[in-house]
């Protein structure tokens, strides 16, 4: 009977990854410190705010920030909900069909505009909202929230196109010419096949393009400033000039305004991962 000689059993490799994992968990707690230290002041009362050392967990919990964004900033959040809303819907309607184009219908000169497109997100922001100001002064559009729309789809729709453009490259031309074959027009083809196929690159622009509206404070300064209509953004921008001592309710605002934002990223997480790793791949 012979016996069989065993070598030392391999190591899992859970075991030996777990310091990764810490060093993991350590560098995203310190990233996210600052957000838990917004959230930890937004509870804490104005006398403790100050307070050394400070204290790590609000002892004496107060709600008076929150009930201050519920008096003084519900306008300006809903004026960037509808800014964010609205910068979605156009940045779809005008970055879809092109993207469309671009990728099934090869226009001469797409190569070009691709380019054109790539360039357009390299121009820095206040040099478009000087441009944008000169142009509204004439045409009456400053201090409105349409204007701001308009302003505020220009950064998202270049790359918006080519979002559309990479990932509708990737939807097979057979269904395309069996729809063709039905008598389907390329606006039927469009309609009917290859938007319902983009979810993922739509919820993709989508949630870009209503981040990019929400954050603004650029374009909101320069074309909004001082209108009945103003963003969030510059709702924290005059609390904290105007009101330099309640930093609780400035906080609460903080976080309040950052929910909507958070929410979207996480129920949209998975479609745009692979709205943003489309057209990588290709077969």
């Amino acid at each position: 009977m012979t016996s069989i000689a065993t070598g030392p059993r391999p190591r899992r490799a859970g075991r030996s990854t777990w310091w990764k994992t810490a060093i993991g968990v350590f560098l995203t707690g310190i990233m996210l410190f600052p957000v838990y230290w917004m959230v930890n002041a937004s509870f804490t009362r104005d006398q403790d705010i100050r307070k050394s050392p400070p204290d790590l967990f609000p002892v004496h919990g107060t709600l008076d920030g929150y009930r201050a964004v519920l008096d003084e900033q519900l306008p300006y959040l809903g004026t960037s909900l509808v800014i964010g809303l609205g910068t979605v819907v156009l940045t779809v309607a005008l970055a879809a069909p092109a993207g469309y184009a671009l990728a099934k219908l090869r226009p001469r000169g797409g190569g070009v505009l691709s380019f054109l497109f790539l360039v357009a997100q390299m121009i820095p922001g206040i040099i478009m909202a000087m441009g944008f100001y000169a142009i509204y002064l004439q045409l009456g559009l400053l201090q409105s929230v349409p204007g701001l729309i308009v302003a505020d789809s220009t950064l998202a729709v270049p790359f918006a196109v080519l979002i559309f453009t990479a990932f509708m490259s990737g939807i097979p031309g057979e269904l395309l010419q069996a729809a063709t074959t039905d008598g389907a027009g390329p606006v039927r083809t469009f309609w009917s096949i290859v938007l319902p196929m983009s979810r993922n690159a739509v919820v993709t622009v989508s949630l870009f393009a209503f981040l990019w509206s929400w954050s603004d404070f650029v374009f909101a300064s320069t074309l909004v400033n001082g209108g009945s209509q103003e963003p969030i953004t510059l709702g924290i921008y005059h609390y904290i000039g105007n009101n330099n001592q309640q930093w609780n309710a400035i906080m609460a605002t903080a976080v309040v305004a950052s929910l909507p934002a958070a929410v979207i990223l996480v129920l949209a997480q998975r479609y745009v991962a692979a709205g943003v790793s489309a057209g990588a791949v290709k077969d």
